[in-house]
């Protein structure tokens, strides 16, 4: 990665380089490995780690984010941080961490992006000079040429200062519900234009890394998270949006969900007639279970489920059975390299392309364009491949916003119209995860990334409870996520440990709400913490569950994500380690949560006060104005959501024919 650095002083930046060696030093090693000998003696600063820091800041954050983290290290600084011996600037960090919730969450994010580059930076051959001795083996094949994998959607360019384009249909989003809205209307006659804000990739483009798969993929490269640290937020973020990244986990909207949402008043979903949009859904992605295989991971989970008496389902996937190659699946969160993956890009954008629809990409949606409480359009700023912005209006009767659970909202927001709901009742899954190391190699990057569900505990409170499933390695989240006491003892158990790692998850039904809110430059601003006490103790109850598969699996160590470590080894008194479990502590950023689930926050329904659109998707205050994406979802659905996103949105496409 290039850097651009000049955004830190001299004193900032030498501070930086101690703080990234605090959290990554170089450590003495006694045995005759050469291998192991270099990677423990290698430290961040080795790596230039602060200077890509400094670079990612100089990207990506505002003068304001800027300032408040160099407030921390002009803090540190006061104390002479970086002369100070590795055992005085450990304490030092963990002593800041433990001052409150600002210090907590800053020392947080520099730990986690000192342990992203040191552990994800590839050199100019796609290689880390530390997976060799993490047992990690970095991509195993190279992507497909142009000519074998020719980018065939319609991107038309924009260039100038400003440019005017006209549709009868303009769609923000191309995910699962911008995707299907796109292609059903095109097909049925409609000028359709897409606009989305990543960019156009394929398999040529999907090297199997896990840093530059997330910076280009995923939204705010991968690093968004909620105002108070409380949860990280993983979004697609390029042309076919999360269908492009997302482990093809398909589940059909369950039956009492679908009443939950016909009581709100979507009208329908609860009938036989709605089966067909889901039928479409499913047929048109080919979902199967015939391409399905349990990699180390699923098996000891299956295992366990096993052992202990619990069901457990395979699931469907939306791959093309012809072509998957369980090899290469494990890196199915950067793109799936082989093209068997049938994301919106491969089947519903291709479509709507083929119909004649056209698209633009890097343009960022400022507001929805109105007159008299009508849709006339929108207006985006567009980035261009050179670096150059062109403003774009968009002259369009129809608007559909299909831009994802976090920027839908605040779109609307910025754009005044959605009425006193928009961006409330944010749903987002919450996810927690339990390490297991066992005896035997799980090497957790290889196969597929999810295969197996088990809905055990899915009304372990009523209505609300978790899925348990697994996720692949990818080998700097894992390092980001484990708990940090100092380097030596992160790097002695991260490089003995991470081949023989099985991830358990949790995924959530929430019962609380969080909501999207802009900010002064009006940037979409996650609100969620974990205050409801029914999430709370599914939480708690989740990590506990899934310790205990562990065990049953034959795990030789066990591990919470608790940055105040809650660990249990062979041996250890198990009893004593639940109760270190249900004891430690849930608040912001002393243990990681994540969602790849974002709902709800541009819900329909029927009550305006309550709900931003109708129940035929139509915004309550706004005519031609159609919510098309997972925001529209009244409630959670408690499972994984793509056919629920996209079945809801072929539905919605009907809704704006009709109108």
């Amino acid at each position: 990665m290039a850097v651009m650095a000049g955004v830190l002083n001299e004193t900032q930046r030498h501070t930086l380089e101690a703080v990234c060696d605090t959290f990554v030093p170089a450590v003495e090693y006694d045995g005759d490995d050469a291998t192991m000998k270099a990677y423990m003696g290698r430290s961040a600063g080795d790596m230039q780690v602060a200077a890509q820091i400094e670079g990612l800041m100089a990207q990506a954050m505002m003068p304001e984010d800027i300032a408040g983290f160099a407030a921390l290290l002009d803090a540190l600084a006061q104390h002479d941080f970086a002369s100070l011996p590795l055992e005085i600037r450990t304490a030092a960090l963990h002593q800041v961490s433990a001052s409150g919730p600002e210090g907590k969450l800053g020392v947080k994010m520099m730990k986690n992006l000192t342990l992203l580059f040191f552990y994800a930076l590839p050199d100019e051959r796609g290689q880390n000079p530390n997976w060799e001795a993490i047992g990690y083996p970095g991509p195993i094949s190279a992507p497909p040429t142009a000519e074998q994998a020719p980018k065939t959607i319609n991107v038309e360019e924009v260039s100038g200062a400003e440019a005017t384009l006209t549709a009868d249909v303009c769609v923000i989003g191309s995910g699962a519900g911008g995707g299907v809205i796109a292609a059903e209307l095109q097909k049925a006659g409609r000028s359709v234009l897409v606009l989305e804000q990543g960019g156009y990739r394929n398999e040529q483009d999907f090297k199997q890394l896990e840093l530059p798969g997330s910076l280009e993929l995923y939204l705010a490269g991968g690093l968004l998270q909620s105002e108070d640290g409380s949860i990280a937020v993983l979004a697609g973020a390029t042309l076919g949006g999360g269908t492009v990244v997302n482990y093809m986990n398909c589940i059909r909207t369950p039956d009492h969900i679908r009443r939950e949402w016909a009581e709100f008043g979507i009208e329908g979903l609860d009938e036989p007639e709605y089966d067909a949009h889901i039928d479409a859904v499913w047929e048109r992605l080919t979902v199967n279970d015939s391409a399905t295989h349990q990699n180390g991971s699923h098996r000891k989970m299956i295992q366990g489920l096993e052992s202990s008496g619990f069901p457990w389902k395979t699931i469907t996937r939306n791959a093309d059975a012809s072509c998957d190659d369980v090899k290469t699946c494990g890196y199915c969160y950067t793109g799936c390299q082989r093209g068997c993956k049938q994301s919106t890009m491969k089947t519903y954008l291709q479509d709507a392309s083929d119909a004649g629809a056209r698209f633009v990409v890097g343009a960022r949606v400022e507001r929805v364009l109105t007159e008299e409480a009508r849709a006339t359009g929108v207006e985006a700023t567009v980035t261009n491949a050179d670096g150059s912005t062109t403003k774009l209006v968009v002259s369009a009767p129809t608007v559909v916003v299909a831009a994802g659970s976090v920027e839908s909202p605040a779109l609307l927001l910025r754009s005044g119209i959605g009425g006193p709901a928009a961006g409330k009742h944010l749903r987002l899954h919450p996810a927690s995860l339990v390490s297991g190391v066992y005896e035997d190699a799980i090497d957790g990057w290889v196969g597929q990334a999810q295969s197996a569900v088990s809905y055990q505990f899915a009304n372990q409170e009523g209505d609300w409870g978790y899925l348990i499933e697994s996720v692949p390695m990818a080998p700097a989240l894992v390092a980001t996520g484990m708990p940090w006491v100092d380097g030596a003892d992160h790097k002695t158990r991260y490089s003995a440990g991470l081949k023989h790692m099985a991830p358990f998850i949790s995924v959530a039904r929430d019962h609380g709400e969080g909501e999207v809110a802009i900010d002064n430059h009006g940037r979409a601003v996650v609100r969620w913490d974990l205050s409801d006490e029914v999430d709370r103790r599914l939480l708690v109850h989740a990590n506990v569950e899934l310790a205990k598969l562990h065990r049953a699996a034959g795990a030789k160590e066990i591990y919470t994500l608790h940055a105040n470590p809650v660990r249990w080894n062979e041996g250890d008194d198990f009893d004593a380690f639940v109760e270190a479990i249900e004891s430690a502590s849930y608040d912001a950023n002393d243990i990681p949560i994540y969602t790849a689930h974002q709902l709800c926050s541009c819900r329909m329904g029927s009550d305006p006060n309550e709900s931003v659109a109708n129940g035929r998707g139509e915004l309550h205050d706004t005519k031609g104005v159609w919510i098309g994406d997972a925001s529209a979802f009244p409630t959670a659905p408690g499972v994984n959501p793509m056919i629920s996103i996209m079945s809801l949105a072929h539905r919605t496409a009907g809704e704006i024919l009709k109108a």
